[in-house]
């Protein structure tokens, strides 16, 4: 699929925004409602994690084709339809550069084109997206292949923030993107800030913290000095939640009125959890969420107490 074909079959976000939604008609709060978010689908890992050579190795990945198109089956049965679907990053394994990146972008782009056409899909830029120390040739690949790596949309009444949080773990070969991304968050933040959405969402890859915004520094979350810088901007413009993946593990913590969600894998695991989607369900008041393993979900469908949420007034 080349990338023209893979822009009319996502509806890529361009120009910092999503089209999907019109934002003058998505402002407005007019009730509850739910989303989906996965993360990690990451083509070629389970055979590269199996085989112990994570740098190089990851050159099969039949066993995420299969589990991807699973959690696309399953979204595609629920009713009613979620407003969306996000992958909060690392769409694939191989890194820019690597072999095996084309083709497994192309397995990808062919299996996401199954998503109903009636659920946008949201795409997040992870490590493994970008390479680790991302360069402005790895974010323009990225653009073109997938869309803006950061933007913003409204969707009834909330405003959802996607940001590229590899800015935040190595921007040193790429220091005025992200310096370009961190005024345009100011922007977006001030918005929030004067309290014109319903709630203020973020997803990004790498979580702020895995259960506390005081723990050590880890491969798997952001520094201390830069974590905390966040998410106290974050938590003054009023943004409740912020969803993740990057672990493949489930996890999370809260930070004052915070919520860090951090999901684990549609793809390879690297705990006791099962590969598996996020259902959040936004009211008026608050956002509830429930990881299901990919057979729940296609099996059983969302619980009757979050279907009852959507209920609500």
């Amino acid at each position: 699929m080349s990338a023209a074909e893979a822009g009319g079959v996502f509806r890529r976000a361009r120009g910092r925004t999503l089209d999907a939604f019109p934002s003058e008609k998505e402002r407005e709060w007019k009730g509850p409602f739910y989303f989906i978010q996965g993360a990690d689908p990451q083509f070629g890992l389970m055979k590269a994690w199996s085989t112990g050579n994570c740098d190089s190795g990851g050159d099969e990945w039949g066993q995420e084709i299969r589990l991807t198109e699973q959690a696309v089956q399953a979204v595609n049965k629920l009713k009613p339809r979620p407003r969306f679907f996000v992958l909060c990053g690392d769409l694939i394994h191989a890194m820019p550069g690597t072999p095996w990146r084309k083709e497994q972008t192309t397995d990808l782009q062919r299996v996401l084109a199954r998503v109903d056409s009636d659920i946008p899909l949201v795409l997040v830029s992870g490590n493994h997206d970008l390479g680790n120390a991302p360069t402005p040739e790895t974010v323009a690949e990225f653009q073109q292949t997938w869309g803006d790596d950061y933007f913003s949309f409204w969707v009834g009444g909330v405003l959802c923030l996607v940001l590229n949080s590899q800015f935040w773990y190595d921007a040193s070969r790429c220091p005025a993107l992200k310096q370009a991304q961190d005024q345009w968050l100011d922007q977006q933040l001030s918005v929030a800030g004067q309290r014109e959405c319903q709630h203020a969402i973020v997803f990004q890859h790498i979580p702020l913290f895995l259960q506390s915004i005081d723990e050590d520094d880890d491969y798997f979350n952001l520094t201390k000095s830069v974590r905390r810088e966040v998410a106290d901007k974050l938590v003054r413009a009023g943004v409740t939640a912020v969803f993740s993946g990057h672990y493949h593990r489930n996890a999370g913590g809260t930070y004052q009125n915070l919520d860090m969600v951090v999901s684990s894998a549609i793809g390879c695991q690297l705990g006791q959890d099962t590969h598996g989607l996020r259902v959040v369900v936004v009211t008026a008041e608050k956002i509830v969420h429930r990881y299901y393993s990919l057979d729940e979900l296609s099996e059983k469908g969302i619980e009757d107490d979050l279907m009852g949420l959507m209920k609500e007034k």
